[in-house]
């Protein structure tokens, strides 16, 4: 079983580019969006990164230093950094967009949890395995309340953990989420 991505890149930014235009970040931050996911699809990861820290600037001077947009935009920018297995400089991007989306939407919103995954995601990769978990198990919960117990970020959270306590020699635990991710697809 492999680790999952909650919601990657693309999704994100397919997600909040409509919203981001209509609070005010502007047309200029939606293409370069658009480019960076093009970018991002056709593994032109330097390139795309430069073209995110752009779009991070005119979010920022735009919205100001902590709207969700800009979370977004750092999100975005983490993901391409952790793409490419550049995980320390990954790190401080979800970690700033993950304290933003805290403060603005409260600590059980599903873009936090999608931070958290994001991190945990981090740390397992990196073999911090201690660090990890308590991210996703966190995560788990903010999605199973705020988007139901069989939403399908639900699923990536209960196989990404699977996975981790498989890794360290938790199989029985593993394998019960495992069961529970069967079990949510059988009634899908």
């Amino acid at each position: 079983m492999k680790l999952t991505r909650s919601i990657g890149l693309i999704a994100l930014l397919l997600l909040t580019t409509a919203s981001a235009y209509s609070q005010g970040a502007g047309i200029e931050w939606d293409i370069l969006n658009k480019e960076v996911m093009s970018l991002y699809q056709k593994g032109q990861y330097d390139r795309a990164v430069i073209v995110a820290k752009k779009a991070l600037e005119i979010a920022e001077k735009a919205l100001g230093p902590d709207h969700p947009d800009v979370a977004t935009s750092l999100n975005n920018l983490a993901e391409l950094y952790y793409t490419q297995g550049q995980y320390t400089q990954a790190e401080p991007f979800y970690k700033r967009s993950l304290a933003i989306w805290e403060k603005a939407h409260g600590p059980d919103h599903p873009d936090v949890a999608t931070g958290l995954n994001n991190l945990a995601l981090l740390y397992y990769t990196q073999g911090q395995y201690a660090q990890a978990e308590p991210f996703y198990k966190r995560s788990l919960a903010i999605w199973e309340k705020a988007l139901g117990p069989d939403h399908p970020n639900v699923v990536t959270s209960l196989k990404n953990m699977a996975v981790l306590y498989r890794e360290t020699g938790r199989v029985e635990a593993g394998q019960e989420l495992e069961k529970r991710v069967l079990a949510i697809r059988a009634r899908q």
